[in-house]
């Protein structure tokens, strides 16, 4: 497989990833998925990517560019889970701003982070007490960190996320998450992982939405009309 066309995953053993690394094999990509657990990597292997034993929360600058030399896109997709205030911001903020670091470090210009709808505006509207707040301040700065770089990054803001399968149909949002100005229903305002997936393939593989964010959420508009 040409060096031309891999892609490295970040957070290779979650939910999405694992969804996302067979779409982006079945496109023509070598995939690695980087992961902090080796026996997580038969389930790596088992979705045709290569996994990559790297501990993002503590691994610095040059190996994060080691592992990054050669590729075509890097796809931001880790996240401490919530639950540990340090580990958040560890993972979700410091691990990415080295992610960002080490892929202009390692020459690679493509970037697409996985972020979330509402992540712009949340920390100016949370309580800093309410316990979201850690991950809503985290992923606001970095995206804001990529979005001052000279990366061409796509930042994704998926709604609240479901199993549902792919429908491969979405609904654009602004800035601020809203639909036609208004925040969304709660069940209008999810997306579903498998979808989060099928966007970031269609991002990679098209290079579709440099250097924009593009929130979005289930909807009825196939996803490479909404995404150009």
């Amino acid at each position: 497989m040409s060096e031309e066309r891999r892609v490295v995953l970040i957070g290779g053993h979650g939910k999405v990833a694992l969804l996302a690394a067979p779409k982006l094999v079945a496109r023509g990509f070598a995939v690695d998925s980087l992961i902090r657990n080796p026996d997580h990597s038969a389930e790596i292997t088992a979705t045709g990517a290569n996994p990559v034993v790297l501990d993002i929360e503590n691994a610095d600058v040059d190996q994060l560019a080691n592992a990054f030399a050669g590729a075509s896109a890097i796809v931001f997709s880790a996240g401490a889970g919530g639950g540990n205030k340090e580990r958040t911001r560890a993972v979700d903020f410091d691990a990415a701003v080295r992610s960002i670091q080490a892929a202009k470090q390692a020459g690679v210009t493509r970037f697409v982070m996985v972020s979330y709808s509402r992540a712009l505006v949340d920390v100016d509207q949370l309580d800093p007490e309410n316990s979201f707040y850690t991950y809503a301040k985290a992923k606001h700065d970095a995206d804001a960190v990529l979005r001052e770089s000279d990366l061409n990054y796509t930042i994704l803001g998926p709604g609240a996320l479901t199993l549902d399968p792919a429908s491969k149909q979405i609904q654009l949002a602004d800035e601020q998450g809203n639909v036609d100005g208004q925040a969304p229903a709660p069940e209008n305002g999810k997306v579903s992982r498998e979808n989060v997936a099928e966007v970031i393939t269609h991002v990679v593989d098209t290079e579709a939405a440099v250097r924009a964010t593009v929130n979005f959420y289930d909807g009825s508009t196939p996803i490479a009309d909404a995404i150009s």
